[in-house]
């Protein structure tokens, strides 16, 4: 901690103790904790001292705004001289952080009268909303959530309702879905998870991909959010459809794992762009069944392979450890490397920045990481969208938690942080810069309108 933050942290000390103790000499809440000490008041729980207060502060108000409609003050001489008049009040049930309140709003007697601090119609107030959002996000179903609102705090909402609140943000996630993106990405990362979608009456396995693209300043941005329907081509040609009528009109490197019939649709949508196999995930299918005692020789042998200067050299690499007795006890390493030959070989014809950039889809994988954390507390999504919905909310909670951690420590220097960075969305790539060079040097022909 800083001296600056010790300071201001000292000086709201003084401040409240300040207050308080003013407040406290004043005598005017002697009587209150009397009532406290006695148990005839409870501070927070169902009809506690906080719920209390702000059924005394809402009835105020709204007592305030039927005197500012109707023209006089409750109980003036002057009332039946206007031309409306008060009539009593009605029940209602509202919802709030500190449980449910039960209000009675005034009326008048023309039924004029429209409260605006507690408007017609709505049963919460206080933030609930965003709590039960930001509960969902962080992984919680909506039984959850309703037990959670119940034992915590008192309040009582269906699952109905608590699921109509969430899905208030279907529109954010649609607009979101179907923003304008940029014309050109140099780099495009595509990762999945896999989540269990009800589709008819059966459960079963889906993949939701997630597109991360580079912009030229190398500022990442998530570019949306699929759930696979069909394998094969179809799918991804509608996937490459949509980002084209999105707007974007070139990518130079789309990084991706060995994903049936995306060659063939990047390539029909974007002809110059290439498709790169991820290192990292080639290098784990080929140890996949490597023995325990073998697995650091294995992952020695490969190293010349992937490392290589060029294609050329790559491949009597290859041929090498095919040949010798490591290569001969582990055939399906070999074969991993040759059945993903052709999307593997265009990263050897890169130099190390760029190599770096494309050489592992880590930087998605470590969102994907955050997103199974969020994910595995729910037996199986509804539908498509519901998926889409959660992974796009979580996405918002992880960087809006991140972010207020950064916050917290702006000011302090640098090696006194320990706030995370942004997990994707707005993260700068590194070694952006260097790696830029060399793809202008690359393809100068498509970069060069877009510097």
């Amino acid at each position: 901690m800083t001296m600056i933050d010790r300071e201001a942290r000292e000086q709201r000390r003084r401040e409240q103790a300040g207050g308080a103790r003013r407040l406290r000499d004043s005598g005017v809440l002697d009587d209150l904790f009397a009532k406290i000490d006695s148990g005839e008041v409870q501070l927070d729980g169902r009809d506690g001292l906080i719920q209390q207060l702000i059924k005394t502060g809402l009835e105020r108000g709204l007592q305030a705004e039927l005197t500012e409609h109707v023209g006089y003050e409750r109980g003036d001489a002057e009332a039946p001289f206007h031309d409306n008049s008060r009539n009593g009040s009605f029940p209602k049930t509202v919802a709030t952080i500190a449980g449910n309140v039960e209000l009675a709003v005034p009326r008048d007697r023309n039924g004029s009268f429209t409260p605006r601090l507690v408007p017609t119609g709505q049963r919460r107030l206080g933030g609930l909303d965003e709590m039960i959002v930001s509960l969902y996000a962080g992984g919680m179903t909506v039984r959850d959530i309703e037990h959670h609102l119940a034992s915590t705090i008192g309040t009582d909402i269906s699952r109905e309702t608590i699921s109509k609140i969430v899905d208030e943000i279907s529109d954010e996630v649609l607009a979101w879905q179907s923003r304008p993106l940029e014309a050109f990405y140099p780099v495009i990362y595509l990762d999945a998870i896999v989540v269990k979608v009800r589709d008819g009456g059966h459960v079963g396995n889906k993949a939701a991909h997630i597109a991360v693209g580079v912009d030229m300043e190398g500022i990442k941005h998530v570019l949306g959010i699929w759930v696979q329907q069909t394998e094969g081509a179809k799918f991804w040609a509608s996937v490459c459809a949509e980002l084209a009528n999105r707007g974007v009109r070139d990518v130079l490197i789309v990084c991706c794992d060995g994903l049936t019939g995306f060659p063939e649709a990047i390539e029909a949508t974007w002809p110059d762009s290439l498709v790169q196999t991820c290192v990292v995930h080639l290098i784990r299918t080929a140890m996949r069944f490597v023995s325990y005692g073998q697995r650091k020789a294995v992952a020695a042998a490969l190293k010349p392979i992937y490392q290589a200067p060029d294609a050329d050299a790559a491949k009597a690499e290859l041929a090498a450890l095919a040949a010798s007795e490591l290569g001969k006890a582990n055939p399906h390493t070999i074969a991993a490397f040759q059945n993903a030959w052709e999307r593997f070989i265009p990263f050897l014809a890169f130099p190390p920045e760029v190599r770096r950039v494309i050489y592992t889809t880590n930087a998605i994988e470590s969102l994907n990481y955050q997103l199974r954390k969020v994910t595995k507390n729910r037996g199986h999504f509804p539908n498509d969208a519901a998926v889409v919905k959660l992974l796009w909310l979580a996405i918002c909670n992880i960087e809006d938690k991140r972010a207020l951690e950064r916050e917290k420590e702006r000011g302090k220097p640098s090696r006194e942080r320990k706030a995370p960075p942004r997990l994707i969305e707005g993260a700068v790539t590194t070694s952006w810069k260097k790696a830029l060079a060399q793809l202008a040097i690359a393809f100068p022909d498509r970069i060069r309108p877009y510097l």
